[in-house]
């Protein structure tokens, strides 16, 4: 009787223990998710570049020379362009990286997710991208004055549909 009161009482004694932890690092230390002075720029998209090469029309004699299964007059290459992306905050560079297609013919769109904090205020930021590597410059331009509240997601994405980048 004496060994089973014991026992139970140990086990009483372990299981506050236990809870005591548990309850302590479940409020301690404070988890602070983002600081209150920054708010938070993501990037996120996902397009596909130009092709990399032109298209190519064939010529009779090269018509001629394949089986006929295969006599498609004009003849496209798969491989895609990498798709360069640069992001500038108040006339300074943020982030700049050359994304690969997907696939095994590298002919798949190019994603990037990408989050930036930034201290929160007024700030000028200036999208581009550029998706074709038979252009110089890039494609697609887009400036922007914007004020970031502390803790306000703002986000950068892309579609060329709509015009290019958008800003919310």
């Amino acid at each position: 009787m004496l060994k089973n009161v014991l026992r139970y009482s140990g086990q009483a004694v372990l299981y506050g223990l236990f809870m005591a932890v548990i309850g302590y690092f479940s409020t301690s230390p404070a988890y602070v998710h983002f600081p209150p002075d920054q708010a938070l720029i993501k990037a996120s998209f996902s397009h596909a570049g130009q092709p990399k090469e032109e298209c190519h029309i064939r010529t009779a004699e090269e018509l001629a020379s394949l089986p006929p299964n295969m006599r498609m007059a004009m003849q496209c290459a798969r491989e895609r362009s990498p798709v360069v992306f640069e992001l500038e905050i108040d006339g300074q560079p943020l982030y700049r990286t050359e994304l690969a297609p997907a696939g095994l013919s590298r002919d798949g769109a190019s994603s990037l997710y990408h989050r930036f904090p930034v201290t929160a205020g007024a700030h000028h930021l200036r999208a581009r991208l550029k998706d074709s590597v038979r252009v110089a410059d890039f494609n697609y331009v887009r400036e922007a004055d914007v004020t970031l509240a502390p803790a306000q997601v703002f986000v950068v994405d892309f579609d060329p549909r709509r015009g290019g980048f958008i800003f919310r």
